[in-house]
């Protein structure tokens, strides 16, 4: 891995360069204040001008739970590099098919940058390599001004992040309760989460009424709307019995949110918001696909349950016709997804806007969860941020030069190092890349990718004619 080369910048130095490339987002005070002790470990070898990326390589780690994940490193000609995650589940493919439009590029200039690649970008995990040169990209700006990103954004809400997980199902009422209590009493979680679907009383006779011979692509590519499945009185009865336990476990002070209700018609949907509405959830998550901005227009105002949706939704324009509309009661975005760290910020201001507040959902790394955090505290309608590897024993362990735990009692503290103010663990990562992968090896086959990425026509340029100026 590149080394670092640091050394001290005085903060009239940090004001007259951040000035210039950041549009005056990191300036905190005039240059005629008081000096204050020299920045540690910033690198400026040379003029920030001079900066270029010189290569994007990979490591493709394996975890339990949504996996597998690729950490995407960008390196530059000045040692200085920066760190970014393609989402979960995704190819490292949609990152390295950039690698030949980055290189050579200044990586301060992370708008110009972004608007260059963000056209191979796509909903869902088709974002990854996207977002994963976006993280990077303020990873290395925040390490050359000295800066973390949150500042880089406009500065903090708040000091840490509030974290909520999913629970482990269970069939049994009583363990499924147990296991949402231990959440909270042991790992001092003060937002929750269950899964809670159909396929938890499918097996009990009159529960769930069906097609039966459904084909595998029907019951996992086949939208809601379209599978014919309902609920029935009796179906509603029994979920609702694992809510009531869930509630009688943790009170109802706490926050509880539900995810993965099943492939559901509409009609059983606003029945199951309707009968939930007396446990208080914070929401039901992604009831139908998030396409049909009329079906869920129709649902928030039907379902006295709070409605949510977003971690499949790329960029900005999306969200912001699902607030204007109030087609869901609050939005959802994954980091990884929705466009990166400055996008989902603009996001969270948009929904504000329109009164929505704004959760995160995560299930990767801690690179992109600590992405996702420093969004977070520069938010102001934020709520709180999914994690899914509670349970992963060595997942904080990747990383280092951070506050350990990195979730502690239900949050994530905001890091002040520079960038995303981590580093990873080698070691660590090494002993958990993904089968016939490696360690950031040399990706030279993707030097040369070329075509013309314009996505509009344009007329080949004329020569001036004789005896007029060009």
């Amino acid at each position: 891995m590149p080394k670092h080369d640091p050394r001290r910048i005085g903060r009239r130095g940090l004001l007259k360069t951040s000035a210039a490339l950041l549009g005056g987002a990191v300036l905190g005070a005039r240059a005629k204040a008081a000096p204050e002790p020299p920045f540690q470990n910033v690198n400026t070898n040379s003029s920030p001008s001079t900066l270029k990326i010189t290569d994007l390589r990979i490591a493709t780690v394996r975890k339990p739970g949504p996996s597998p994940c690729t950490i995407i490193r960008l390196d530059t000609n000045q040692g200085v590099y920066g760190l970014g995650e393609v989402r979960d589940g995704a190819s490292a493919t949609y990152a390295l098919f950039l690698k030949s439009r980055v290189v050579g590029e200044n990586p301060l200039r992370i708008t110009y940058i972004f608007e260059k690649i963000k056209q191979f970008g796509g909903h869902s995990r088709q974002a990854g390599g996207v977002v994963a040169v976006e993280e990077a990209l303020w990873d290395i700006a925040g390490k050359v001004y000295g800066v973390p990103i949150y500042q880089m954004l406009g500065g903090k809400f708040r000091d840490k992040v509030r974290i909520y997980a999913d629970t482990e199902e269970s069939d049994d009422v009583a363990v499924y309760a147990k296991r949402l209590k231990l959440r909270k009493e042991e790992m001092g979680l003060t937002w929750l989460k269950m899964d809670l679907g159909i396929n938890m009383v499918a097996k009990i006779p009159g529960t769930v009424t069906m097609p039966s011979g459904e084909t595998p692509w029907e019951r996992s590519q086949l939208p809601h709307l379209f599978t014919a499945a309902e609920v029935t009185d009796k179906g509603i009865e029994k979920l609702c019995e694992y809510v009531a336990a869930a509630r009688e476990a943790v009170g109802m002070e706490i926050p509880l949110s539900m995810d993965h209700l099943g492939h559901i018609g509409v009609h059983s949907i606003i029945r199951l918001g309707k009968a939930y509405e007396k446990y208080n959830l914070s929401w039901m998550e992604d009831v139908i696909p998030w396409q049909y901005t009329e079906l869920l227009q129709h649902i928030t105002a039907e379902s006295p349950t709070p409605i949510l949706t977003g971690e499949d939704i790329y960029l900005k324009e999306g969200f912001i016709n699902l607030c204007e509309k109030h087609a869901v009661s609050k939005i959802h975005p994954d980091i990884s997804t929705s466009g990166g760290i400055l996008e989902t910020h603009k996001i969270g201001d948009a929904a504000m806007e329109y009164g929505v507040p704004m959760a995160m959902h995560y299930a990767g790394l801690p690179i992109g969860a600590l992405a996702s955090v420093h969004c977070a505290a520069a938010t102001e309608n934020f709520l709180a941020c999914e994690n899914h590897s509670l349970d992963v024993p060595w997942w904080q362990d990747m990383v280092e030069g951070i506050e350990k735990p990195i979730i502690n009692k239900g949050f994530i503290a905001v890091p002040d190092k520079p960038g995303l103010g981590i580093t990873l663990n080698e070691d660590v990562v090494r002993q958990h890349l993904a089968p016939d992968t490696g360690f950031f090896e040399p990706t030279p086959l993707w030097d040369k990718e070329r075509s013309w990425d314009r996505l509009w026509s344009m007329a080949p340029k004329s020569p001036p004619r004789a005896g007029i100026r060009s």
